[in-house]
């Protein structure tokens, strides 16, 4: 196995940067590749009461644990298997699971800010932003959060304007010029899906 390739995606919340990344994995259904989400490395908040994880802000790049995700990235590349931490949205902390992950050909790597921190994108061979219009990223995640999360639809517009759209112009959108392609409207652009799926396969095959 040679050294993988790591390919990051990236956008706001609801941008359809993860029906990005599945698309791509399923192009390569064949070979060897994997998924890192983000999400995953949220840091541990176990030391904090139940009532002061209530106010972790998740669309700030504080939240991260970037500093194991790069250590986990760099374990990936070198050939070595890592333990994926999972991290519990109920308690608001991360779980005393790990899911292990052993390396693959192509590493997707996805989430909101792993175009914020220089040390991560420097581990990318490819980086993709998803740039999605506000309105429709809104829509998406009010679809998502009532049904997958059992959210209310006032709740998640609260959070929306308070929080998340905020996050998303001070920190998230401002990484889009790190980005060597942007990719309208997510997972919907069949065109620049199947370009990226082109140029990762012309990789694979050097």
């Amino acid at each position: 196995m040679t050294q993988p390739i790591v390919i990051g995606v990236t956008g706001g919340s609801g941008s359809g940067k993860t029906s990005v990344s599945e698309q791509i994995l399923d192009n390569f259904s064949g070979l060897s590749v994997m998924l890192l989400q983000q999400d995953a490395y949220y840091k541990d908040q176990s030391s904090l009461s139940f009532e002061e994880r209530l106010s972790t802000n998740y669309d700030h790049p504080l939240a991260f644990d970037n500093d194991l995700l790069i250590e986990h990235l760099k374990a990936l590349i070198n050939l070595e298997s890592i333990e994926v931490p999972q991290y519990d949205f109920a308690q608001h902390t991360r779980s005393s699971e790990t899911i292990h992950q052993t390396p693959r050909d192509v590493i997707i790597i996805e989430g909101i800010l792993i175009l914020d921190d220089q040390r991560l994108r420097n581990l990318m061979d490819i980086k993709v932003y998803v740039d999605t219009d506000d309105d429709i990223r809104l829509a998406r995640r009010i679809l998502r959060d009532i049904h997958e999360r059992d959210r209310t639809v006032e709740s998640v517009i609260k959070q929306y304007t308070e929080v998340v759209k905020p996050m998303h112009h001070q920190f998230i959108e401002p990484t889009k010029r790190y980005a060597d392609i942007i990719v309208p409207e997510g997972g919907y652009n069949q065109v620049a899906i199947d370009l990226l799926t082109t140029k990762i396969a012309s990789i694979l095959n050097k």
